[in-house]
């Protein structure tokens, strides 16, 4: 099947509207998507056009939506390109929606936490605690008693 796929980074424009549907959960939201560009004459970034695209989520990525966005949040949508045609009140309008497959805070503009959604009645997940990653600055330099020597090779 040929799809159009497109990766678009803006700002979040609405607030994301939640649906709890028959088959399954849908979100939507505006994205505006503007272009910047250096001005050589004011030695300055300009803001150029802006875009605006409806972004469609289902399902589980509708309920992380839902749960995860604001107005104003920098976000990268990736999805399938839709454009849709129409005429109401005998006026032609043009509309361009994103099908999303994945969306994401756009982590060069910001820092965002990570949270796994609680799945229902699953009573066995207990929160695993954080490793501890850096090691104990007594541990980093063993004592050459305790090194084991190294096999030597034999030609």
């Amino acid at each position: 099947m040929n799809e159009t796929m497109v990766c678009a980074v803006g700002n979040v424009a609405t607030q994301p509207v939640y649906r709890d549907l028959a088959n399954g959960a849908s979100a939507r939201f505006r994205l505006a998507v503007t272009a910047r560009y250096w001005d050589r004459e004011k030695s300055a970034w300009t803001d150029g056009h802006t875009n605006f695209f409806t972004v469609w989520a289902n399902r589980a990525l509708a309920t992380n939506v839902g749960a995860s966005l604001s107005v104003g949040d920098p976000v990268i949508v990736q999805g399938r390109l839709k454009v849709r045609t129409e005429v109401r009140e005998g006026q032609s309008w043009t509309s361009a929606d994103i099908d999303a497959v994945a969306i994401g805070h756009d982590l060069s503009r910001g820092t965002s936490a990570f949270r796994r959604p609680n799945r229902e009645g699953d009573t066995t997940a207990s929160p695993r605690p954080e490793p501890n990653w850096e090691m104990q600055p007594e541990s980093r330099s063993l004592d050459i008693s305790q090194q084991q020597p190294e096999p030597v090779g034999v030609t």
